[in-house]
């Protein structure tokens, strides 16, 4: 070995190449890493909450007037269903609170009711006794919707047909106290008193329609399981 072969040796030493056995790993340079800003968490408060669910009440409300069926002498619409449900989830009283909201919009001006229409002028019509005895509505299916949340795990071990048959009861009852309201008043303002004749005309041709309705809204409250902090006692 020669004076250049051996200075060559020495400067590149057996295993000092990148692929060379016995040399260290490569390590890779470091990735810069993209940290994205963290958004605020924002915390909804009760009252907010409680806003929200008697706006959701008001729309559910004025969808179901808007989906109506001309009739004589008031037209066949969802808002009995709607307040079967709205006074069943949100219970007495953000229900009743959802009600009245509905009803002031209303009579305010705005077009929430059926076909469209809004204004105090709504009571002087046949419909404007339906529309006050939501209220009434509202107020007892949002009590039995309260009873059975409260003791629905109880009675979905011990009676499972209890639930169904207080929710049922208790959408008659709200359906009961609507017509107490609006067979007198559709009786006063649109018939000449004559109450019969409101039995007749405001009541006999929307039974099955308020049945298959009523079934409708015992089968969803039946399903739904609202967080606790959405019961009536929270609002």
């Amino acid at each position: 070995m020669n004076g250049n072969q051996r200075s060559m040796a020495v400067s590149n030493p057996v295993g000092s190449g990148p692929g060379a056995i016995g040399s260290a790993p490569h390590v890779p340079r470091s990735v810069p890493v993209i940290r994205w800003p963290e958004l605020p968490v924002v915390a909804v408060g009760p009252v907010l909450l409680k806003i929200a669910l008697v706006g959701a009440g008001v729309g559910m409300l004025t969808a179901g007037s808007w989906l109506s069926v001309p009739f004589y002498p008031v037209p066949l619409t969802m808002q009995t269903l709607a307040v079967l449900l709205v006074g069943g989830l949100l219970g007495p009283r953000l229900g009743v609170a959802a009600v009245l909201s509905y009803l002031a919009v209303g009579f305010a001006g705005a077009p929430v009711f059926h076909n469209g229409l809004g204004g105090l002028v709504i009571l002087l019509g046949p419909t404007g006794g339906y529309l006050l005895g939501f209220v009434p509505a509202a107020f007892l299916m949002g009590l039995v919707g309260q009873r059975v949340r409260d003791g629905s795990t109880s009675w979905a071990k011990k009676r499972p047909f209890k639930e169904l048959g207080v929710l049922t009861a208790g959408a008659l009852l709200a359906e009961i106290a609507m017509y107490a309201f609006a067979l007198p008043w559709l009786a006063a303002v649109y018939l000449g008193g004559d109450l019969h004749q409101a039995l007749v005309v405001g009541l006999l041709p929307y039974l099955l329609g308020d049945a298959l309705k009523l079934m409708v809204a015992v089968g969803a409250l039946r399903l739904a399981r609202l967080p606790e902090r959405w019961s009536p006692r929270a609002g």
